[in-house]
């Protein structure tokens, strides 16, 4: 009967592989190998190999398909001693992937070679709990969990549309939430701007903002600015932050929120609700439409009366403020498509979700053609506020 050891000496007389020095070579000459870490978790956490993709051995077939989508890659797996990866190579060559290696010794061979390795990016061990959700998303993963704790969102209003979307980003782990209000608690709030309690009628909203968002993590900081966005005051506002949510409920705040992107270069993400109907876009600094493309000249007030004057389902600013933390997080990963250069419009009534497209305008004051975005003027536009706050 065979043994371990004998199954082991005949395959790894079968399998292809590669000792440290020459994968190092060819990594240095520019080859694109596909690295792969088949080691556990807790010797993952001792040190890889840099641009290695951690799959540990038991998921390996699970999850290959995502890391390395076309089969003639060249794949070379490592272990700690290169035991694991000669079974693994034989799994993946049965799933049709036709250059694949192991590396001999493994990491710890690595290591003894001199060669370069890095200490992982961690997390701690409640922080595992509190993601894991995340973390076992391939497309997320340790390494996409700690970026988003280090990363930084500005929303623009705590209301209707600045409630969800910040508490959605404070429980995805979302590092720093800087909220930008200067209005109080108010008991009409409540029925949609769900930041806030009963019991904290009269305090600031962004103090207000605080308890909520540390209470359900406490991992994130808190900036709070009490104060209105003003051409004064609006760059020192936004420079710090990576990503924009634009939750603001009148067209001089919009107007001067896209020129403050555009001169910094940091995306928006905008939504905006009426009565039962939101839309939402993408506002990217990075060739995509700008708010002035989508609306060159406020309408006038009469025309865009407030929640206060015309109402809105308490529900509807959940649904947009939701969907503006899902764009949020997206960007900040790199994850799939975002809307910009679309506008998405829901109409609550009829459950329906319409997408229109939306084009640049090459003769736009502020993005278009020639513009010299470092030097857009900013101006408040309060002649153009509709009404109170959301």
């Amino acid at each position: 009967m065979p043994t371990f050891d004998t199954l082991l000496r005949d395959l790894r007389g079968k399998t292809p592989e590669i000792d440290p020095q020459g994968l190092n070579a060819e990594l240095a000459s520019g080859t694109h190998a596909a690295i792969i870490d088949v080691r556990e978790a807790d010797e993952h956490a001792q040190g890889v190999i840099p641009n290695a993709v951690h799959i540990p051995r038991g998921f390996l077939e699970l999850r290959i398909e995502k890391a390395v989508m076309d089969r003639e890659t060249p794949v070379v797996l490592y272990c700690a001693a290169g035991t694991r990866s000669v079974l693994a190579v034989r799994s993946l060559l049965e799933l049709g992937y036709a250059n694949v290696r192991s590396l001999s010794g493994g990491f710890n061979g690595w290591k003894k070679a001199g060669l370069a390795w890095e200490q992982p990016v961690a997390l701690r061990a409640d922080q595992e709990a509190r993601y894991s959700r995340h973390t076992m998303l391939p497309e997320v993963g340790v390494v996409g969990q700690v970026k988003l704790l280090s990363s930084k969102v500005l929303c623009i209003g705590a209301g209707g549309l600045g409630s969800p979307s910040s508490m959605y980003l404070a429980a995805a782990g979302i590092g720093t939430i800087g909220v930008i209000d200067d209005d109080i608690v108010d008991a009409s709030n409540l029925q949609r701007q769900i930041l806030h309690q009963t019991d904290r009628v009269g305090t600031a909203k962004v103090d207000s903002a605080e308890l909520t968002l540390r209470g359900l993590n406490p991992d994130v900081k808190v900036d709070k600015h009490r104060t209105r966005i003003t051409a004064d005051n609006a760059v020192e506002l936004i420079r710090p932050y990576d990503v924009i949510i634009d939750g603001a409920d009148n067209f001089a705040t919009r107007y001067l929120v896209n020129d403050v992107a555009l001169r910094l270069g940091k995306p928006v993400i905008h939504a905006s609700i009426f009565r039962f109907e939101g839309q939402l876009t993408v506002f990217s600094a990075t060739g995509s439409p700008c708010y002035r493309c989508l609306y060159p000249q406020p309408p006038p007030a009469e025309e865009a009366p407030s929640c206060a004057e015309a109402g809105v389902l308490g529900v509807l600013p959940g649904v947009m403020g939701v969907l503006q933390a899902t764009e949020a997080i997206k960007l900040l990963l790199g994850l799939g498509d975002s809307l910009a250069g679309r506008l998405l419009v829901y109409d609550a009534l009829k459950v329906r979700f319409r997408e229109l497209k939306l084009r640049r305008d090459p003769t736009c004051p502020t993005c278009g053609d020639g513009v010299d975005r470092s030097k857009i003027p900013l101006i408040d536009y309060e002649q153009f506020c509709a009404g109170p706050k959301h």
